[in-house]
């Protein structure tokens, strides 16, 4: 239903920046919206103020790592779908390519254990290209029950930042062509906008093909 709102206000009103759900998280749903579309029957004298009244974001484990290592970042809330947790509906509600909305993904090798990889979420890794990459004769995706005690995360707000372990991590190379992507900040409903070089370097990943 959102979306549907996004798209039609985005037709009526023009303005510099497109409307998406994270913006529209910040209006004030029945007086704002009342007042946006008030405000376009009005003369400019008469037109209502809109108050904008920012939504309280507590910070996660994540962002309290990245702010003592003083690397830049944004947290960009977004509604969670329980019956849709992939990329291309975060990409929907960010308003974003779904090429810039990066998957983390923790595989097993038959040598040396656990990785990270982390890709655009409308892809699928390669596990012949993990294996390589990694040292590893052959590598598999690790059992959805095993993730929370293997990372401390579950699935939708699995983040290459903060795991229990430091594993080596993998991102495709396609992370470097934006100025920024996303990442989930380590819950389900937070999304972590970054620079991909200034993640690649916090957590000391190794850019590479991965499909």
């Amino acid at each position: 239903m959102r979306l549907i709102f996004c798209k039609i206000l985005n037709k009526l009103i023009i303005c510099k920046e497109k409307i998406t759900p994270p913006i529209l998280t910040y209006i004030n749903y029945v007086n704002n919206i009342n007042c946006i579309i008030t405000n376009l029957l009005l003369p400019s004298h008469l037109q209502i103020k809109i108050t904008m009244k920012p939504q309280k974001i507590n910070k996660t484990n994540v962002a309290r790592l990245l702010d003592k290592a003083k690397i830049e970042y944004e947290l960009i809330p977004y509604e969670v779908d329980e019956s849709d947790l992939g990329a291309q509906h975060i990409a929907d509600q960010l308003g974003e390519d779904i090429n810039q909305v990066f998957k983390t993904l923790v595989l097993r090798g038959d040598r040396n254990g656990l990785f990270v990889c982390v890709i655009p979420g409308n892809c699928e890794v390669n596990l012949k290209y993990a294996a390589k990459v990694s040292g590893n004769k052959s590598a598999e995706m690790i059992a959805m029950k095993e993730l929370l005690p293997l990372t401390g995360y579950i699935r939708g707000g699995c983040c290459p930042i903060g795991m229990k372990k430091p594993y080596p991590t993998f991102f495709h190379s396609t992370a470097t062509n934006f100025p920024y992507i996303y990442v989930s900040a380590g819950v389900r409903g937070l999304q972590l906008k970054i620079s991909p070089q200034k993640l690649i370097d916090y957590v000391g990943a190794e850019i590479t093909e991965l499909f």
